[in-house]
C-alpha cells in the first residue's frame, strides 16, 4: 500500500449530539473544530472524535482511548459522570487498568485505559 495513514476517529452517532458534545468538551476535556446543528468534531493531544445525528435504528459501538494515567484522570472526572454509567478504574488480565463509561445519549461503550504491565 502506497499511503500513510495518519489517525483513525472514531464517529459516534447521539440522539442528543448537544449533551454528547458536553461530554467530551466539559469532562475529557476535548476542545470543538467543528459545531453545527447535526455534526460536531472535537479534538484532544492530536486525536479527534465526530458526533453525528443519531438515526432511529442505530447499533452499538465502543472504542478505546489510550491514557497515560487512568487514575489521575479518574480523580479529575469522578465527579462529572455522576448520574452515567460508569465502572472505576480496575485491573484486566490483558495488561490494562481501565474505566468504563457508557457516552450520554449515544449506545456507545468508551473504554479508557492505561498500560500496567507489558506483554
Amino acid at each position: 500500500m502506497n499511503y500513510r495513514a495518519l489517525y483513525l476517529s472514531p464517529m459516534i452517532p447521539s440522539f442528543n449530539l448537544n449533551a454528547t458534545a458536553e461530554f467530551f468538551r466539559d469532562v475529557l476535556g476535548f476542545s470543538a473544530l467543528t459545531e453545527t446543528e447535526n455534526y460536531a468534531v472535537y479534538m484532544r493531544d492530536g486525536l479527534t472524535v465526530h458526533i453525528l445525528t443519531a438515526g432511529s435504528d442505530i447499533g452499538e459501538m465502543e472504542f478505546y482511548l489510550e491514557v497515560d494515567n487512568v487514575d489521575k484522570l479518574w480523580e479529575e472526572i469522578r465527579g462529572k459522570v455522576t448520574g452515567l454509567k460508569v465502572r472505576a478504574p480496575f485491573d484486566r488480565d490483558y495488561g490494562m487498568r481501565e474505566i468504563h463509561i457508557c457516552i450520554p445519549h449515544t449506545n456507545t461503550l468508551m473504554f479508557i485505559g492505561q498500560v500496567i504491565r507489558k506483554k
